[in-house]
């Protein structure tokens, strides 16, 4: 690293403040934040430059648009979740977390299934999914759009190219829009994954 940075590095640096002020520490303040900045930057730059691919030229297929890689990285927040509470609380964690205080015993055998479900089930499939779907919809659009502007273009001819000019300005549209998606994408698989540790940091879950 150069004390003057050169245009990577400032690209670096930026998405480093960008993770930790507004993501990292916003979630987790300064000291446990220190403590999770680098698996959340990594995920967060992991989730962005796969979302990328979809609009790269001769790639144009987004790598979490297929499940094995939100997986990973599903499973990666999840153990990173686990391994906070766990650290913090010991086996504290998962008690507290089955069996909330302020219930009714009674209650629990209602709120435990619950709970160990919202918590250790669909926290993990939710964050995989919502990267899955929200990126194959862009991609399936864009697709749908240029495949388009090839038939009405070099297949159709004649008066239906004028068709083709439409959905050429849409895809261009989409691509943009598919970029902003990418950003959020990644921001909010990041910022949930800060918040999950932030859930299991606290003293009452």
């Amino acid at each position: 690293m150069k004390m003057i940075p050169g245009r990577g590095q400032s690209i670096i640096e930026s998405i480093l403040g960008f993770v930790q002020s507004n993501i990292v520490e916003g979630n987790l303040g300064k000291k446990e934040g220190a403590r999770f900045l680098p698996v959340i930057t990594a995920i967060f730059i992991t989730v962005l430059g796969m979302n990328v691919t979809g609009i790269v030229p001769g790639i144009n297929l987004t790598g979490t648009s297929v499940i094995g890689l939100p997986l990973v990285l599903a499973l990666v927040a999840y153990v990173t979740f686990i391994y906070a509470g766990v650290k913090k609380s010991g086996g504290g964690f998962f008690k507290s977390a089955l069996f909330p205080s302020g219930v009714p015993a009674a209650l629990y055998v209602i709120v435990t299934p619950i709970e160990f479900l919202s918590t250790f089930i669909l926290r993990p499939v939710t964050l995989a999914l919502r990267l899955l779907m929200n990126m194959i919809a862009g991609h399936m659009l864009l697709v749908l759009c240029f495949s388009a502007t090839q038939f009405f273009f070099f297949s159709a001819g004649g008066f239906f190219a004028l068709f083709g000019v439409g959905t050429l300005a849409f895809g261009f549209i989409f691509t943009i829009f598919e970029i902003l998606v990418a950003v959020l994408q990644a921001y909010v698989f990041a910022f949930l994954t800060a918040a999950y540790i932030q859930l299991a940091l606290a003293e009452d879950h």
